[in-house]
């Protein structure tokens, strides 16, 4: 390969969260933590307290907790003396809800997940609404969302998304982070049936 060439990104690094993990994970400020550590990289518990609006100690704590259970890791080759730096274990969270029917707590800790996702999607858009004339023109029309109705068995979604998924993983490494013209953006994925009457 040519000096001038950039190495691939690597694959996203996965992880099929277990019921302690999905546990643990289902509170605000870990989800929070967890997210702030994908998005922005590396940090110490006072960055991410200061990002996040809350106080050290407990940033601290609960980055200890998610690091319990694999999700978040001590960064090696970063932090000195009492200056300890954390990152995500993982770029990407996978589950199926199934996986924790047999666990109430870890059902309820999954439903409260997938709740907290809905709730971000309404935060995001509605952030978006009330900042989106600060945008260039060319923002403005790439930002959005779109539905499609169709009529489909359970297997032919699971194929969909796993499809989508896969194109979005392909542009998650491709897409050159250091072009001036690239902001951060959260696309999400979601599927649900419609009510009884609208089909």
């Amino acid at each position: 390969m040519a000096d001038d060439e950039e190495a691939p990104r690597p694959v996203p690094r996965e992880v099929r969260i277990d019921k302690r993990q999905v546990r643990v994970l289902a509170h605000p400020l870990r989800m929070r933590l967890l997210g702030a550590l994908r998005v922005n990289g590396p940090a110490t518990a006072t960055t991410l307290a200061e990002l996040l609006d809350t106080n050290t100690g407990a940033t601290s704590y609960h980055l200890r907790q998610l690091a319990e259970v694999g999700l978040v890791t001590e960064d090696p080759d970063r932090g000195s003396g009492r200056q300890r730096w954390w990152q995500a274990a993982h770029d990407v969270t996978n589950w199926e809800p199934t996986d924790f029917d047999d666990d109430p707590d870890a059902r309820a800790a999954i439903e409260w997940i997938q709740g907290d996702q809905v709730r971000l999607l309404a935060e995001t858009a509605e952030r978006w609404f009330t900042t989106q004339h600060e945008w260039s023109v060319a923002w403005r029309d790439a930002i959005g969302m779109g539905d499609i109705f169709m009529t489909i068995p359970p297997d032919r979604l699971k194929e969909l998304q796993a499809e989508v998924w896969q194109v979005l993983e392909r542009y998650h490494r491709e897409v050159d982070a250091a072009d001036p013209q690239a902001r951060p953006v959260q696309v999400f994925l979601a599927a649900y049936p419609l009510r009884e009457g609208l089909r």
